[in-house]
């Protein structure tokens, strides 16, 4: 997996918006709320929610020490830094995205959220 496959990734859940907050940062947001931090190509990583708390969080950093980090500034919130291309396998990285996904969704107010499209 690529940064780019993981910035389509994110794109393609519903609502999803490529922003640039802080000058050459990607973030993607769904309702003008970060779901995942990508921050510049060249890091090769994606910042997500692993978890309501940062003891749930520390079961990425348990499991693969040398990919998983704490995020500066809100970590202690359950945000985590995940290596792409690393050890933790791609299936699991997108997994983690949904996740994080999902978590930031479900805090949106229900106006806010977005609908999937039809099938």
């Amino acid at each position: 997996m690529t940064w780019e496959d993981m910035l389509a990734h994110c794109l393609a859940k519903p609502g999803a918006w490529q922003d640039e907050p802080w000058e050459g940062d990607v973030v993607v947001k769904v309702g003008g709320k970060i779901f995942a931090f990508l921050g510049q190509e060249s890091e090769a990583g994606v910042g997500v929610k692993c978890g309501q708390n940062r003891e749930a969080a520390d079961e990425w950093l348990l499991r693969f020490p040398e990919d998983a980090s704490v995020m500066a500034y809100i970590g202690r919130s359950g945000w985590n830094r995940l290596r792409i291309g690393g050890a933790i396998p791609d299936d699991e990285l997108l997994e983690a995205v949904d996740a994080s996904y999902d978590t930031v969704v479900s805090k949106l107010p229900k106006r806010e959220r977005p609908t999937a499209p039809p099938q």
